[in-house]
């Protein structure tokens, strides 16, 4: 597969959120709002991509019995650099993403590719997975958030589209996720079938 076609693949083929259904705990927790939704998405895409390349350079030192355990340490390093860096640059941020950030590390789409790609192709190839992958991510809980947003306050990155008094509560609030994400995942799936 070429590198575009292993991007391609994690953005659309094999999108986390709306094909694979995993990571389910932040996609439905953090998109209360577009930024939201797209500060976690990048902020995961970051510890993906990383980690998928030092797996991929160090796969061949780590032997079959400790490899997860390796694999940990490393996802679990590049979070807390990510979470300094967002506490550094953007307090804002992680303040409204707060513990999310942290839980990075056991989302199982990290580790998953970690597992199934990055362990077994090349530095190169495992970055433009973890691109792809990433992407794919960041899309889904950006889109997510975006109806969320729109159908809860009436705005898309806080800029007001609908007056406040149409905003539906229920959006905002846990419930309104998954109402949101299963009329997304109808949607795609009867344009899939078409």
């Amino acid at each position: 597969m070429s590198k575009f076609g292993i991007i391609l693949n994690g953005i659309i083929k094999e999108n986390p959120t709306f094909v694979l259904m995993l990571g389910m705990c932040p996609t439905l927790a953090t998109t209360t709002s577009a930024t939201n939704g797209l500060m976690m998405g990048l902020a995961t895409m970051a510890v993906l991509i990383f980690s998928n390349i030092i797996i991929s350079a160090i796969k061949n030192l780590t032997p079959d019995m400790v490899h997860i355990p390796v694999y940990i340490v490393v996802i679990a390093t590049l979070v807390t650099i990510v979470q300094l860096i967002i506490k550094a640059y953007a307090p804002e941020v992680d303040k409204s993403l707060g513990l999310f950030i942290p839980l990075i590390v056991v989302n199982c789409i990290i580790l998953g590719r970690a597992e199934s790609f990055a362990g077994k192709n090349s530095p190169i190839d495992s970055a433009m997975d973890g691109i792809g992958i990433g992407l794919g991510f960041t899309i889904g809980l950006t889109t997510l958030g975006i109806f969320r947003e729109l159908l809860g306050n009436g705005t898309i990155f806080d800029c007001r589209l609908i007056p406040e008094d149409f905003g539906m509560l229920i959006f905002i609030l846990p419930p309104g996720a998954f109402l949101t994400l299963g009329y997304i995942i109808a949607v795609i799936n009867r344009f899939k079938k078409a």
